[in-house]
């Protein structure tokens, strides 16, 4: 064999040898590829009935807050109104209720002083209450 025949038979060995290793590749690229297309074939089929359960809880929730919306702009108009009535009653009720509540005070001082002095007149007229014995106790027999 020549020189020309080894060089060529050593590069068709390399050949081989190259081949070889990128048809492994190949064959673990083809078996990753596979696996991740299954993972992904089972993604969609878990996800598909999860987006629509989704979908229809958000529907759902969205619903109930268009009801909690309305309420609550009820009870605003409620407060509103309860604020205007109470501002209305103070008005109209306060001023004299303050007038009725100091002529009361002034009524009872008034009958509380009266009362007083009737009853000093009459601690004065009566004569002074003589003490009173106390009684014996007893003891143990």
């Amino acid at each position: 064999m020549s020189g020309g025949e080894v060089a060529g038979l050593l590069v068709a060995v390399f050949w081989a040898i190259l081949v070889s290793f990128l048809a492994v590749a190949l064959v673990r690229l083809a078996q990753a590829l596979k696996a991740a297309t299954a993972l992904v074939n089972s993604v969609t089929e878990q996800a598909v009935p999860l987006l629509g359960e989704a979908t229809a809880t958000v529907r759902s929730a969205q619903g109930q807050l268009d009801r909690v919306e309305t309420i609550t702009a009820d009870v605003e108009e409620a407060a509103a109104n309860a604020s205007a009535l109470s501002s209305t009653v103070a008005a109209t009720l306060g001023g004299p209720l303050v007038k009725v509540a100091a002529f009361g005070y002034g009524v009872r001082r008034a009958l509380g002083r009266r009362d007083a002095a009737r009853r000093t007149v009459v601690s004065q007229a009566l004569p002074a209450p003589r003490p009173t014995a106390r009684p014996r106790r007893r003891g143990k027999d």
